[in-house]
């Protein structure tokens, strides 16, 4: 399949009733590889336009690539209520469950990484390892503010904070997604639960940050962090276009065809 030509979708319910997006890719007999995009983005956008879809199949992988509630081709709640944590670690069981999955490895970036930092310790039996890209500890968007990114939706007010401004120029950027529903999604997730020290999973990791990324220290804090977990630092990449970066899918693949050998974080 061509890297511009969009897959078709497969619909899954999640336990409350949402229509959730996944696209299948490889051999349905081989190891499979979960992944999971980031914060306004989609499954067709972060893996497989970038490449990685093609180089997981090349590899030997049958990969499921999943729309997170909120983006790309799935149900779009508005209610802050329905993005929890919790929520959407469901929804990857759901999709496991769909496809008659035991046991999977992993790959997430920046939204999708906290859900696989979650999906790890809850699904421990289930999630083999996992690649964590773009990720710190704490709460990244607790700075977002939720309020004048809705003045701006309903009415067109300013926004004059640099990182909401941010993220809403970037949400608009792409095609399809609704403004109401990731600013939900915003609000539902805070105040719970955040990675950390205290909660890392015991499975084999590997972390994976740009170079130019805010957030790499704190990403490589939180791999000396987890028990049994490396790093690589994406050279060149800042937040926003580490999923692009070969260097990344090259660590990915190495790492998910020979674990046990993460590089090391310090």
């Amino acid at each position: 399949m061509s890297l511009r030509t969009a897959p078709s979708h497969r619909l899954v319910y999640s336990p409350d009733g949402m229509q959730l997006a996944t696209y299948e890719f490889g051999d349905p007999a081989a190891p499979t590889v979960v992944v999971v995009h980031g914060f306004a983005s989609s499954a067709v956008a972060n893996w497989h336009l970038t490449g990685w879809t093609r180089d997981l199949t090349r590899a030997g992988f049958h990969v499921i690539a999943i729309d997170q509630r909120g983006h790309g081709a799935s149900d779009k709640p508005h209610s802050p209520a329905a993005y929890t944590m919790e929520i959407l670690v469901a929804d990857i069981q759901r999709v496991l469950d769909a496809y008659l999955l035991d046991e999977v490895d992993y790959v997430g970036y920046s939204l999708g990484a906290r859900v696989g930092w979650q999906a790890a310790r809850e699904l421990e039996g289930r999630v083999r390892r996992a690649v964590l890209g773009g990720i710190p500890d704490g709460d990244p968007l607790r700075r977002f503010r939720i309020a004048d990114a809705r003045a701006h939706i309903e009415h067109g007010a300013d926004v004059d904070d640099r990182l909401t401004g941010a993220y809403l120029t970037m949400a608009r950027a792409v095609p399809g997604n609704d403004l109401r529903a990731l600013v939900a999604l915003v609000e539902g997730m805070r105040g719970g639960s955040q990675p950390g020290a205290e909660n890392a999973p015991a499975q084999p990791l590997l972390f994976a940050t740009g170079s130019e990324d805010r957030i790499l220290e704190a990403s490589r804090a939180l791999a000396r962090a987890a028990p049994d977990a490396g790093f690589v630092e994406i050279p060149g990449r800042n937040h926003f276009n580490a999923p692009t970066a070969r260097a990344f899918r090259e660590a990915a693949i190495g790492f998910l065809s020979s674990p046990g050998t993460p590089v090391s974080p310090r």
